[in-house]
């Protein structure tokens, strides 16, 4: 029990007891034998009164009482001594597994109620499984006499059968070969009245909800020599504050020490001392962005060490060498022109199956691998967990578009988009990372035949652009297209050009003469 101020823990507090198991009398054989010489008696006897505040064939939650009860009980004294004994009975039970104490703040009264939640002694065989609980057990009362404990809580199986290799079958029945349920009508009533006399904490499911960070984590570990000392000093009785720090913990998966390292910093509080919801979340951002890289970088740095090892474990065991998968003619691939001297198809596609992709990218390069090329496929490997053979087809897709004479350069952007591509679409296997490449080349095809035919359209008239507002400042001229297919002047048509001639030709020479 964390206590740092004696006067929030007297005999004036109300407190409440809460328990979902029952005692049996191996249980309480365990409590006296076990867990007593552990603790001492009079934390057995805290534990055995908490029991009783709710009656032995109930579960649940006791009523509400000032510690008063349990100091007149245990016959403490309600002054510092006595105080500080019963915070170290507590924390007794606390340490060995028997006791949750949880703190509650009532705003309404200023001050607090504790929750003394009840858990059930270990089984004999649970018990002496836990290292240190037999461990601080034999500190007290000696190695052979845990020994000795230990064999008295066990019965030895008949000796008929130890000593045989006999054939064990179990021919028990389950449920539904015995009983029928009538599942096609579902009971809401009966559904809604059992979720209401429920128990408020079911057992298993505190354990699955992530904690929140209390304001005692933060203060505890918070500088005090910190601008934002003050500010932080306010969260105590702040709670939608204390929410917005949560919130902000949990979706960048902060600890109790990245909180209190991003509230020390500049700007995260107005003058009033209000959390800025933006900027801390914006710190927030970069610091788990961060904290993923060094990640990364350590995953990677601890695969090669791994790989490194079973690389020398096969080399000194030759069984451990993976078998060869072969490949189905229907999920071919084309070798591309690189390899057409090299190697046939049947070659190409189980290379291309079962090789690693640091052998496979050896093959495309007529020298050394460039680095940033390998360490793209050393990411997409060790931190995006796509198997080997799907790592090669990708490669192959992406040496084939290169190759074909495509503007697409292979950045690290652009791979690393197809590669969560596969990612979210599920392409684990080689049969499905040939039906992606498939899939998408049907889709740049399609692209491709689109763009062609609308050439000569105005999707492909050349502009220019000014700076005011994306227009050009000229106006636009049709061309005039040398087109055979049209057909030939008439005479008609012919003479009509040649009188329309004359008269420009005139009206010129008229105007020249004026001009003289």
């Amino acid at each position: 029990m964390r206590m740092s101020n004696l006067h929030h823990f007297t005999e004036h507090h109300r407190y409440c007891v809460s328990r979902e198991f029952g005692l049996s009398q191996l249980d309480g054989r365990m409590l006296g034998s076990v867990y007593q010489p552990m603790v001492g008696a009079f934390a057995i006897s805290l534990y055995r009164l908490l029991f009783e505040h709710i009656p032995a064939e109930s579960i649940g939650y006791s009523g509400v009482e000032q510690q008063r009860r349990l100091f007149m009980t245990l016959g403490v004294e309600p002054n510092e001594k006595g105080r500080k004994y019963m915070v170290d009975q507590a924390s007794r039970l606390e340490a060995v597994g028997l006791l949750q104490t949880c703190r509650l703040y009532a705003a309404e009264n200023d001050d607090y109620m504790y929750e003394y939640e009840l858990m059930p002694p270990l089984s004999p065989a649970d018990f002496f499984a836990t290292q240190h609980l037999t461990l601080l057990l034999r500190d007290k009362i000696g190695k052979f006499a845990v020994l000795s404990l230990r064999e008295q809580f066990w019965h030895r199986e008949p000796e008929e059968w130890s000593g045989r290799s006999l054939g064990k079958e179990n021919i028990s029945l389950p449920f539904y070969d015995i009983f029928e349920l009538n599942t096609h009508v579902i009971d809401y009533e009966l559904e809604q009245a059992l979720a209401e006399v429920a128990s408020v904490r079911q057992p298993g499911t505190t354990q699955a909800v992530e904690p929140n960070i209390a304001y005692s984590d933060i203060i505890l570990r918070f500088p005090r020599e910190s601008v934002n000392r003050a500010h932080v000093e306010k969260l105590r009785f702040d709670h939608n504050q204390m929410g917005v720090i949560n919130y902000v913990a949990r979706k960048y998966e902060l600890g109790p020490q990245d909180v209190c390292r991003l509230l020390d910093e500049d700007d995260v509080f107005t003058p009033d001392g209000e959390v800025i919801l933006d900027t801390l979340q914006y710190k927030a951002s970069q610091h788990f962005r961060q904290d993923r890289k060094r990640q990364e970088k350590r995953e990677i740095a601890a695969a090669k060490v791994v790989s490194l090892r079973s690389a020398a474990e096969e080399e000194s065991d030759p069984s451990a060498v993976p078998v060869e998968q072969a490949v189905e003619m229907e999920f071919y691939v084309e070798v591309p022109p690189q390899f057409l001297s090299k190697c046939d198809i049947h070659q190409y596609n189980m290379m291309l199956r079962n090789e690693p992709y640091t052998r496979l990218l050896q093959t495309f390069f007529p020298g050394a691998v460039p680095g940033q090329l390998m360490d793209i496929f050393e990411k997409i490997d060790l931190n995006y967990k796509l198997s080997g053979e799907v790592i090669n087809v990708l490669i192959h897709y992406l040496m084939t578009m290169v190759a074909s004479g495509g503007d697409q350069r292979m950045n690290r952007n652009f791979v690393e988009a197809i590669a969560s591509n596969m990612l979210v679409k599920q392409v684990n296997t080689y049969e499905k990372a040939v039906r992606y490449i498939r899939d998408q080349s049907k889709v740049k095809g399609k692209g491709a035949a689109s763009a062609s035919s609308g050439t000569g359209t105005a999707g492909a008239r050349q502009r220019s652009y000014t700076k005011s507002g994306g227009r050009s400042g000229k106006q636009e001229i049709p061309i005039a297209v040398n087109n055979r297919s049209t057909g030939t002047v008439s005479d008609e048509e012919f003479e009509a050009m040649l009188k329309m001639a004359a008269e420009f030709e005139a009206n010129k020479k008229k105007d020249t003469s004026d001009a003289n």
